[in-house]
């Protein structure tokens, strides 16, 4: 029987824990660049990248639709590098992540080489959880059981 791994489509989706949660079992190898993906609450979440090498220039953030695109390209050095070691990788990269209904960005920073982008769900009003009160019943049928006295 051939197994799936389906984690990393669902860290990808930001705002549908619970889907998520329910079906994945062990966390994806992180590939490149690493990152974060905190819930801050059930209606604030970060994006943490780790992107040293990068400026500011060189990142882009596209939102379309649900679709959140991160985009970034370095300014690289025309000299060449013998490197003895190279444990740092500077590449071209892009992370795509789909956001559930009503999140939308609040902001994005870059700073110390890590890009922070900051989502946020608003929940219209009309589908905001909330209280009904439950009315008492034995009164109306105490006041309905003497008017039935009435009648006869």
């Amino acid at each position: 029987m051939l197994n799936y791994k389906l984690s990393p489509l669902f860290n990808q989706w930001i705002g549908f824990d619970k889907l998520a949660n329910n079906i994945q079992d062990d966390r994806e190898e992180i590939g490149y660049p690493p990152y974060n993906i905190e819930k801050n609450d059930d209606n604030h979440y970060s994006i943490t990248i780790a992107l040293a090498g990068f400026t500011k220039e060189g990142l882009s953030i596209e939102l379309e639709g649900p679709r959140l695109t991160i985009k970034g390209k370095p300014v690289l050095e025309n000299t060449e590098i013998h490197y003895l070691h190279q444990g740092m990788v500077c590449k071209e990269f892009s992370l795509s992540f789909t956001l559930a209904e009503h999140m939308t960005v609040k902001k994005a920073n870059f700073a110390y080489g890590l890009l922070q982008i900051q989502l946020e769900r608003h929940i219209p009003e009309s589908m905001q959880p909330r209280h009904i009160t439950i009315s008492d019943n034995s009164k109306q049928n105490s006041v309905l059981q003497d008017r039935s006295l009435d009648i006869k």
